[in-house]
């Protein structure tokens, strides 16, 4: 869908700062400086990829999806797009979008909500949740500053009564997210291993993460 598109041919995979490849199912952090940009691949396509930032200096100071859709007048995230934390404070600005459907209401997968939603069969399943827990804890946090998230690339369409269901995604293999980092951000990832509904195609698959330095 390149009518969303918005990127510099400057960016290559030659002259990237970071390269990172996160399998199926599992967790990754990394810290993004000031002027850096981001970029979030769904390398297979149809993959939910669960999105946390916080304040790289201060993890009390975290992305607020409440404050991020007030502050656009959306439900969405897009290009152009503020990414505003817990503070009110610029994070984030999404730079470029080649799916064009990125939901930030829908939350992160849980045993719990696995339970309640798909059958006591499903809590053994991994979940987004389990790896948010994991990653947050290298970095000396804990379950309790886990909060609403970014769910880039899974499609959620919000009924006029306020309902939401997630459906099939429509984002394709290579589609990508760009961000320029308005502060130095730590970004933790939940690739999402969730298998009983269609955010990943039902078949959970690897992603990438690349990071390039701003440009002058």
């Amino acid at each position: 869908m390149s009518d969303f598109i918005q990127t510099s041919a400057a960016r290559a995979l030659e002259n990237t700062v970071q390269d990172h490849f996160i399998a199926a199912e599992a967790p990754w952090s990394g810290i993004v400086r000031k002027g850096q940009i981001i970029r979030i691949e769904d390398s297979y396509g149809q993959q939910a990829i669960d999105t946390l930032f916080y304040r790289a200096d201060d993890f009390s100071e975290r992305y607020s999806n409440q404050d991020t859709m007030r502050m656009q007048g959306g439900a969405y995230v897009g290009i152009g797009t503020k990414i505003i934390s817990s503070e009110g404070n610029v994070m984030l600005t999404m730079t470029a979008d080649s799916c064009g459907r990125h939901d930030t209401s829908a939350g992160a997968c849980s045993c719990e909500s696995n339970t309640v939603r798909f059958g006591h069969g499903t809590k053994y399943l991994h979940a987004c949740r389990d790896n948010f827990i994991l990653e947050v804890s290298k970095h000396g946090m804990s379950k309790r500053d886990i909060v609403p998230n970014i769910n880039f690339f899974m499609n959620v369409p919000i009924k006029p009564n306020g309902e939401m269901t997630i459906v099939d995604g429509i984002s394709a293999a290579g589609d990508y997210v760009e961000l320029l980092a308005e502060m130095d951000v730590l970004c933790v990832i939940s690739n999402c291993p969730q298998i009983n509904n269609p955010c990943n195609g039902f078949d959970p698959t690897p992603v990438r993460v690349l990071i390039w330095d701003g440009e002058d």
